[in-house]
């Protein structure tokens, strides 16, 4: 291979690998903005003046309500509890607890509320925590939020009172309650020892930022070989013309 087509297919090849780089780290700049915009968002939802049961109700979509605060009067439905099971939280494993709400006025709209988290039994874990719940209507508060994630699970949605997951629509049949397909986080006074350390959602910009760090100084190190090896080496180690000697 003689030194120009090599030249030439370095030169190619620079320009392809720094192409390449740039546009990742460009990408990862557009995913950190993306998430900065989600992030503001939520800001603006938490920032508006709490819901009350009316404001639930009349949403034609209960998915616009996610992250908006909600100070809510009802019932509670008691016999009627689950308990998410392997659910961390402040470093001990436990159960996320959830129990149906039923939003005070006409109509009957129940919620799924996220009463807290309360610690497993290390000896028996089927040994679940006893639950003080108030009778009567009364007045609740919390954060408007998606229901919990899922676990990895095999097999079927389980059935009884320690799950896994929640599977909304086989909890609506068990039931026969109308649940929105929302969750309330609920927060304040803490009831039966339950925690209520909900953790706070973290999107992951920095993440993005330092991978974009890192793709644009792959560019640049691909920019700085190509100048030291094919321009400034190659300009140094040309033959110099010597005049004859006199």
């Amino acid at each position: 291979m003689n030194a120009r087509l090599k030249f030439v297919l370095i030169t190619v090849a620079t320009v392809i690998a720094v192409a390449i780089t740039a546009s990742l780290g460009l990408w990862q700049l557009s995913r950190a903005a993306e998430k900065q915009a989600r992030q503001a968002a939520r800001d603006a939802q938490s920032a508006k003046f709490p819901l009350d049961a009316a404001g639930v109700r009349a949403a034609p979509d209960p998915m616009a309500l996610l992250h908006q605060r909600a100070r809510l009067r009802g019932t509670w439905v008691a016999d009627t509890v689950l308990f998410l099971e392997n659910r961390p939280m402040d470093g001990r494993v436990g159960f996320i607890v959830l129990m149906p709400f039923v939003l005070e006025g006409p109509g009957r709209t129940v919620l799924v509320v996220q009463r807290g988290w309360a610690p497993r039994g290390f000896e028996d874990r089927t040994l679940l925590p006893h639950l003080e719940t108030p009778t009567g209507v009364v007045e609740i508060e919390g954060r408007l939020a998606l229901p919990p994630s899922d676990l990895y699970a095999l097999g079927n949605p389980t059935v009884g009172p320690i799950r896994q997951n929640l599977d909304l629509p086989q909890w609506r049949v068990e039931t026969g309650l109308p649940l929105l397909p929302i969750t309330l986080q609920q927060t304040g006074a803490s009831e039966s020892g339950l925690l209520r350390d909900w953790p706070v959602v973290n999107l992951g910009v920095d993440k993005n930022y330092g991978y974009a760090v890192q793709w644009f100084g792959m560019a640049s190190v691909f920019v700085v070989l190509y100048v030291w090896f094919q321009i400034i080496r190659r300009f140094y180690s040309r033959p110099r013309n010597t005049s004859p000697d006199a």
